[in-house]
């Protein structure tokens, strides 16, 4: 029996998860149960030393700072200046606003980072006006959804930094791992839009019909478009080129998104005060997790879960195709119900061994799994970003409206993630140009 405890433990982890009890106190309460079954009590005495150790990690040191740079950019109003920027940019290609939605989004990506940010500001801002323009009630809202997670894949991604340290990864070859795949998402949502718009009537869907560019538009757009990108390739550049570490970049970051709200006049003591407060929160939630989750993988590894899992992988002769088939759907289906922090710093580390045994590359595999829990934010019944939406919606766009329109996007993700599956050189290649 005392072999099993292992799998006992992460049955009973997520009964727990599942009923609702905190991710944090959850993952530690189990571990100290689990252990004192299981473990000598001076097994204890690893864990201060592990906790010194995640406390003091200078990679994850770059987290609080990435999120400082998101909030800070949220509350400068680069998202409004964007959003905007685009909307005139596109204006007279029917489907404006929903290119200008697609392009936005990855902007913010590229510079916030912040799902639930740039969901809110694009529903707040955009949503409206696409009604107004006749775009269906399902479409827009699956749009703004989709386009709005794209910070979880394009860097600078928290989900990267932590699946980077995690599974012992160069977090800057994992950025520039996850550029090729980000960037077929948001041409694959774009080709979407297009077909989507151009089945519909001739007279539908232009964002600013009969505007004219002009002197004013190129100066509105290039204000929009020029700080943002000055400080995403401030930060990205230096990571790309290895000017400086993915911490030292996200510092530089921090500083240049005050610059920007302080250029945008949206810099006081009270912003600088809830930025600061926003950023505490955020990062107290993902390390209190990480915490137990150093508590709970100590347990596991001491009653030799990690070789138990690999032993019963291998026994079913599944293979790696079917090992991989197989974790792709176990991440889809706990991303329907847990957050990505949640299935990172739980199921990731009982998947490293097995992948490891198969020979993965975990470049590769890092790509992989980032892209299957994007789809976390977008499927029911707890996909966070539907909720972000539907809290800032206007009253006549239902629930329902906004699990209609992301099947579709949920597809394309599928498809996008099967082809990097099916083709590493997608993610390989760029990594191996830089070397």
């Amino acid at each position: 029996m005392i072999e099993y405890l292992p799998l006992l433990m992460v049955a009973s982890l997520f009964a727990l998860l599942f009923l609702g009890y905190p991710v944090a106190f959850t993952l530690g309460g189990v571990a100290l149960i689990f252990g004192w079954i299981g473990l000598e009590p001076a097994m204890f005495n690893l864990l201060p030393q592990r906790i010194w150790g995640v406390m003091t990690n200078f990679t994850l040191l770059a987290v609080p700072l990435f999120i400082f740079m998101g909030v800070a950019l949220e509350r400068s109003g680069l998202a409004e200046d964007l959003l905007d920027a685009m909307a005139l940019l596109f204006g007279k290609l029917r489907g404006g606003h929903a290119y200008a939605i697609v392009v936005a989004g990855a902007l913010l990506a590229a510079s916030t980072g912040i799902v639930g940010a740039s969901v809110v500001t694009m529903g707040l801002i955009s949503l409206p006006v696409m009604l107004k323009h006749r775009y269906a009630k399902s479409f827009s809202c699956g749009l703004i959804c989709a386009s709005g997670t794209l910070g979880q894949i394009i860097p600078p991604s928290i989900v990267l930094i932590l699946l980077g340290d995690i599974m012992g990864v160069s977090v800057g070859e994992l950025f520039l791992a996850a550029v090729v795949p980000g960037m077929m998402l948001v041409g694959a949502y774009l080709v979407y839009a297009a077909a989507w718009c151009y089945r519909c009537d001739e007279d539908d869907f232009a964002a600013t019909k009969g505007r004219a560019l002009g002197l004013d538009l190129v100066k509105k757009t290039f204000s929009a478009l020029i700080p943002p990108g000055a400080l995403i390739c401030a930060v990205l550049g230096s990571i790309f080129f290895g000017i400086a570490s993915p911490t030292e970049a996200a510092a530089v970051g921090a500083f240049g998104a005050l610059v920007l709200t302080a250029a945008h006049r949206k810099l006081s003591f009270q912003t600088l005060n809830e930025i600061m407060d926003t950023t505490v929160k955020l990062t107290a939630m993902v390390f209190m997790i990480l915490l137990g989750a150093t508590a709970f993988g100590l347990v596991f590894r001491g009653l030799y879960g990690d070789d138990l899992i690999t032993e019963l992988v291998l026994e079913t002769q599944i293979g790696q195709t079917g090992f991989l088939v197989g974790s792709m759907l176990v991440l889809f289906v706990l991303g329907c119900f847990l957050d990505f922090i949640e299935i990172v710093f739980i199921v990731v580390p009982i998947m490293m061994p097995i992948a490891a045994e198969f020979e993965f590359n975990m470049l590769w595999f890092a790509v992989v799994i980032a892209l299957n829990l994007q789809m976390s934010f977008l499927t029911p019944p707890l996909g966070f970003a539907l909720f972000y939406l539907k809290g800032v919606a206007p009253p006549e766009v239902s629930s329902m409206d906004i699990y209609k329109g992301i099947v579709p996007f949920v597809a394309i993700q599928a498809l996008v993630l099967a082809a990097v599956v099916l083709f590493p050189e997608i993610v390989t290649w760029l990594p191996g140009l830089v070397d």
